[in-house]
């Protein structure tokens, strides 16, 4: 699981003013009116973020700090079904700012997890592509701003692995790959993969095919290796696994330390996401968490995360700032073929319980 970090130890020391007093004049016995005290002081001010490891740039949150005077506190998850979990037990309170994926923007509002986003106080709102702006799962966005989008897709090291018999999901169940895979902690994203190998759509809530996908999966199970999603480019990078399916963004990272790297859109269409800022319910610093949105909608800042990250921003303002190699780099911009085959996950409501009772079974080896 996550661990807890702090990025911006560093407090702001707030001085304390001393409380004055007022003397009676000697020459009267009236009393004189109680002395006006100083405002109390404030601690330090702050951000608590709760996000996804690795990110945002951490150059990006030093200086967020630096201009703003706002210390960020950071806290990481690994799935979506943690952060939501830990949110709701504790009813929207305790973070200021989390980045949950499209489906799970579309759970919190209808359950009224996260609050309303104030965009006049998002001065930078301009630089959002609006081709990716009032979807279905937060119409007109109100209550979400995009950050960074991608896909899940195949992951494979060249040196082990030939490129030419990997075209879609399937080919993950070849016997020759037995024992040298690694898939992601994502209960949508592997069950949208038994889905389709299945012969079924994405979204279902059909409970007999959903079954049918964690028969599907049952028999993939022997193959893997590793199931890592705190990061998983390491295991690729180590050597320990020779394919993956994993996300975009860590692809990218991974093929600068790995030349040999390739990332391979199937045929059945990849998993595409949107991740976006919202504000729980509870935030205890508003005005905090909107300068910290507002900054990361900086087209610097934008610029900062695709080449860190190797995720898409929809900032139109960053994307501009590129340059050319990395604008063309289908890993991160997947192409619009890729595009069109992919397919958005849904808040499926109680139906997803179903699939996490399958998933439980398949983690138990049953």
């Amino acid at each position: 699981m996550k661990k807890w970090l702090a990025l911006a130890a560093a407090l702001l020391i707030s001085g304390c003013s001393e409380k004055s007093e007022t003397q009676a004049p000697a020459e009267t016995t009236a009393a004189t009116p109680a002395a006006t005290e100083a405002p109390a002081p404030t601690g330090p001010q702050k951000v608590v973020i709760y996000n996804w490891t690795e990110y945002i740039p951490a150059a990006v949150l030093e200086q967020f700090t630096k201009e703003t005077g706002i210390e960020v506190e950071y806290a990481t998850y690994e799935s979506n079904e943690a952060m939501y979990a830990k949110i709701k037990l504790m009813e929207g309170k305790g973070y200021d700012v989390a980045v949950p994926s499209t489906f799970y923007v579309e759970k919190m509002r209808k359950e009224g997890l996260i609050q309303p986003i104030k965009k006049d106080l998002l001065a930078n709102y301009g630089n959002l592509d609006a081709n990716m702006m009032n979807k279905p799962y937060d119409p007109n966005n109100d209550f979400s701003v995009p950050y960074l989008w991608g896909a899940t897709s195949i992951a494979i090291n060249n040196k082990d692995v030939d490129a030419s018999k990997i075209t879609k999901w399937a080919d993950l169940w070849k016997p020759e790959y037995a024992g040298k895979l690694m898939i992601m902690d994502d209960v949508r994203d592997n069950f949208y993969v038994g889905l389709r190998v299945a012969g079924f759509q994405n979204n279902s809530t059909n409970e007999e095919e959903i079954k049918a996908a964690y028969e599907q999966l049952k028999t993939l199970w022997p193959s893997i290796k590793v199931i890592n999603s705190d990061s998983p480019k390491t295991p690729l990078i180590q050597g320990n696994v020779s394919i993956g399916a994993i996300w975009n963004g860590e692809a990218y990272m991974a093929q600068q330390e790995m030349e040999d790297l390739q990332y391979i859109y199937p045929e059945e269409g990849a998993v595409l996401w949107v991740d976006s800022f919202v504000i729980p319910k509870g935030a205890a610093n508003v005005e905090n968490a909107h300068k910290f949105i507002d900054f990361m909608l900086r087209a610097e800042s934008a610029k900062a995360a695709i080449e860190e990250l190797g995720y898409a921003a929809p900032n139109t303002a960053g994307i501009a700032m590129l340059d050319e190699a990395l604008r063309n780099n289908k890993t991160v911009f997947p192409a619009a073929e890729d595009i069109a085959k992919g397919s958005f996950h849904q808040d499926l409501g109680d139906t997803v319980l179903v699939y996490e009772k399958y998933w439980e079974l398949l983690k138990a080896g049953q």
